[in-house]
């Protein structure tokens, strides 16, 4: 039963993307700004989410500001944490990931005409470069930049070291952090596993943190306070939950 539902979660997500994707270059080549394409996002997460076996709960939404730049930085321990977040931020938001999903055909071009960031991580310079020319267009247009600052999916499910760039653009920008926990995705679908499980996947938004007062000398003060953050969320008790299911918050974005 989890095979065959796992293959037709993902034979209708490769169509939902491939449609999606295809909306976002034609319209790309029609002249449609990015900011166009933010509810094709949001709706793909969405999508992704409903036609999953899964419950999603939200609690701190209220956390995101619409009217304000803001850095959400997320946990990272499964591909459901991209489809959660993209359906449930009521915002303007870019994700940043790995240079190789440029390389995904139709998909990869329907990424950067819609403005989300790809990182060469073998290019610190070029990476930083891209995080900040990235980090003025957020203040500019008050929208948000979503970041995973492992960098990639936790095996254990266990918080990874924290990579340096989103410290490095909140330093340049002085743009709020948002924490963020997300918990039950790897018990959904786990790295390098491709069964879609049953199950409750639980996001916790956090109170944005201020960098005012930060500075590249003191920045490893930073990354421990945003961790120590996202440590607490991950590690609240469940029982005090009010949060909402994703289906309900898909018309409450701005």
């Amino acid at each position: 039963m989890v095979l065959l539902r796992s293959l037709f979660i993902w034979i209708v997500a490769a169509v939902i993307t491939f449609v999606l994707s295809l909306v976002v270059v034609i319209g790309a080549l029609l002249g449609f700004r990015e900011k166009s394409f933010d509810r094709i996002a949001h709706y793909w997460g969405w999508l992704i989410t409903r036609i999953s076996p899964v419950e999603v709960r939200v609690e701190g939404i209220e956390n995101i500001r619409l009217d304000q730049p803001q850095i959400i930085a997320s946990n990272h321990q499964s591909w459901y944490d991209v489809f959660v977040l993209a359906a449930l931020i009521p915002k303007q938001y870019r994700f940043v990931a790995k240079q190789e999903l440029k390389k995904i055909p139709l998909f990869g071009r329907a990424w950067v005409a819609a403005g989300h960031v790809s990182v060469d991580r073998s290019d610190r310079k070029q990476a930083i470069q891209s995080l900040e020319r990235f980090g003025k267009v957020i203040r500019e247009d008050k929208s948000s930049i979503v970041i995973f600052p492992e960098g990639t999916r936790s095996i254990t499910g266990e918080l990874q070291p924290f990579k340096k760039g989103a410290f490095m653009l909140a330093l340049h920008t002085h743009v709020d952090i948002v924490p963020v926990a997300i918990t039950g995705s790897r018990a959904v679908l786990k790295k390098g596993d491709w069964r879609v499980h049953r199950g409750t996947i639980i996001v916790r938004v956090g109170q944005p943190i201020p960098t005012a007062g930060f500075t590249h000398a003191n920045r490893d003060e930073l990354i421990d306070l945003v961790r120590s953050r996202m440590q607490e969320l991950m590690d609240a008790p469940t029982s005090n939950l009010n949060g909402n299911n994703v289906g309900d918050r898909q018309h409450s974005r701005a």
